[in-house]
């Protein structure tokens, strides 16, 4: 049970509505069949006039049409299971005449007998930061996008030298897939046997770390082969922070 759920009482009609309406998130309760039966002052506030009246309404009438049938689903499990159903997140129609996130938090209500007669629900808004992961999840398929479009190889390492992302032409290059890679130690993965900037060796992808470096190198690929390539590194640095939170290698093979 989480945190917010558990603090509300074990029973319908425990707490008086005075105490429910001082809630600063939502508050309804709920019969076996989805009906809502109480719903505490900011539940009744950002309801919306034109969804109805809203005791008495199933709950999930309020979701979008494609939410309403696996809500109704989970809701009629969670009383047939008896437990009480993990945090969810779902689309509510509200005052404002738009869908809004929320996170639900929810519990049964059981009877003298133990036996579950309905659900209460506690729902936070969280609309801003459900926008805030979808832009940034946007972000990163875009990027995901832009990296597989690369004719040459891209190798991106944290700043303790961990594989974080690596491209399709770094696949076929090396012959490892990206699932093999990801989180083991760059130099261990991907062994440099010499690289060469300048007429001076250095290290390889480390030195990227510092400062942008371009050379030679002579790595190994998943068969033990010596491959040659020309890389490029460069720190990646945080602008919050000013800190290098990681390194980008581009490499291209050369004879």
């Amino acid at each position: 049970m989480n945190e917010i759920s558990g603090a509300l009482p074990a029973a319908a009609g425990d707490c008086p509505s005075d105490a429910l309406d001082e809630l600063p998130v939502s508050y309804v309760e709920m019969d076996a069949h989805g009906a809502i039966t109480r719903a505490n002052r900011l539940s009744r506030l950002h309801h919306s006039a034109d969804a109805g009246e809203l005791i008495g309404k199933l709950a999930w009438e309020l979701m979008p049409t494609e939410e309403q049938e696996l809500s109704c689903a989970a809701f009629m499990m969670a009383l047939e299971m008896r437990q009480n159903p993990p945090v969810a997140r779902r689309s509510i129609y509200t005052s404002s005449g738009d869908f809004l996130v929320y996170e639900l938090h929810r519990n049964l209500i059981l009877d003298r007998q133990g036996q579950p007669v309905g659900m209460r629900v506690v729902s936070v808004d969280v609309s801003d930061a459900h926008r805030a992961y979808e832009e940034a999840e946007r972000g990163r398929l875009w990027l995901e996008s832009v990296l597989g479009a690369l004719t040459d190889a891209v190798i991106v390492t944290d700043s303790l030298g961990l594989i974080r992302t690596v491209n399709p032409a770094a696949e076929e290059l090396f012959g490892w897939k990206a699932a093999e890679l990801i989180g083991k130690e760059v130099e261990k993965a991907l062994p440099v046997l010499s690289c060469v900037s300048d007429d001076k060796a250095h290290p390889g992808f480390t030195i990227g770390l510092d400062e942008r470096a371009q050379g030679v190198a002579t790595m190994l690929d998943r068969e033990c082969r010596e491959v040659r390539v020309m890389i490029g590194s460069s720190p990646i640095v945080d602008r919050e922070l000013g800190c290098t939170a990681g390194v980008v290698s581009v490499l291209r093979q050369v004879e």
